[in-house]
């Protein structure tokens, strides 16, 4: 299976759980503060951000693919490692700040 294909999967897989833990909320509490819910809905942005960007950069990987440009092709498969890292770094906070926000 060629790397790219690989990479479409992998994607793919990170997409699918990626929308089952967005689509988890925070427990109703009363005593979550607005700060806490402004930090996690800062969060949620910055991961919806990120999924943006890496489709995206997919576009362009598929395009210059077609095109054949190597030089770019080797960029856009370096910004689309970095956009993943990205969002596992912000879904990282974000859980923690869910976390938090849950504690008793």
């Amino acid at each position: 299976m060629s790397s790219l294909k690989q990479i479409a999967i992998g994607m793919g897989f990170m997409a699918a759980l990626a929308s089952s833990a967005a689509a988890q909320t925070v427990a109703p509490r009363n005593n979550v503060t607005p700060a806490e819910k402004r930090e996690i809905r800062r969060d949620v942005r910055e991961v919806r951000q990120d999924r943006r960007e890496i489709s995206e950069d997919r576009r362009e990987l598929r395009r210059d693919i077609r095109q054949g440009d190597k030089g770019d092709i080797r960029g856009d498969r370096r910004e689309l490692k970095q956009d993943q890292r990205e969002l596992r770094q912000d879904r990282r906070e974000l859980r923690r700040d869910v976390r938090q926000a849950r504690k008793p």
